[in-house]
């Protein structure tokens, strides 16, 4: 019997678009450069906020935004590709998906890290970098010009390629839940929570990150 089950909650998915505002964000101000660097340093440390935000939220929100649920074994992905995974696995983020997220977190992680302490000597000077030598300095800036941001763009368009894949090849909508919050499944299955409390509680982790970083940066 087919049921509606809250899969992703407010925060998470608040979290989910935000980022992607902030990531097409860095992606315009990165190509433009010039005057707009001063944006692009800002949501930077908007998305390090944000990262700080889902690694505390991975132990604490709902039931299927924990970093628990969507850690599979290499055995349950095999099982997945071969397709037969266990229903809980096709709740949430399932084993293929999961490795997609864990990687575009890394990856973002890698690219803010690198823009903190980088130094192009031109317009922008990370606020970290007076607390590593000059070489690391350029070396930062190497890979976050040169690397890290194809990376990430290569992670984003195979998150894409994936969205629209199981749109067509397997009828499953991924952008529903992560816009409405529920999903229908074919089993039963536990409904996140997602009530006034958890959303608090996560407005109060976000406000406590924001702060952190800003006393980081200044």
């Amino acid at each position: 019997m087919r049921k509606s089950v809250r899969v992703w909650d407010l925060p998470t998915r608040v979290f989910h678009w935000a980022l992607l505002a902030c990531v097409v964000g860095l992606v315009i101000t990165g190509k433009i450069g010039g005057g707009t660097i001063d944006w692009h340093a800002r949501l930077g440390y908007a998305v390090l906020t944000l990262l700080l935000f889902r690694l505390v939220w991975g132990f604490v929100g709902g039931r299927w935004s924990r970093f628990a649920s969507f850690i599979y074994s290499p055995r349950s992905l095999m099982q997945y590709l071969k397709g037969r995974a266990h229903p809980d696995h096709l709740v949430g983020h399932n084993p293929l998906g999961a490795g997609s997220v864990f990687a575009m977190l890394l990856v973002l992680a890698a690219q803010i890290s690198s823009g903190l302490i980088s130094d192009d000597e031109i317009s922008f000077t990370g606020p970290l970098n007076k607390w590593v030598s000059s070489a690391d300095g350029l070396l930062a800036t190497w890979y976050h010009k040169e690397v890290g941001q194809f990376l990430l763009l290569g992670l984003v368009a195979l998150h894409v390629a994936a969205i629209v894949f199981y749109l067509r090849k397997k009828r499953e909508n991924l952008i529903y839940p992560m816009v409405v919050g529920d999903k229908i499944v074919d089993h039963d299955a536990t409904s996140a929570r997602d009530d006034m409390g958890s959303r608090l509680l996560a407005l109060g982790i976000l406000v406590a990150c924001a702060l952190f970083v800003r006393w980081l940066v200044t």
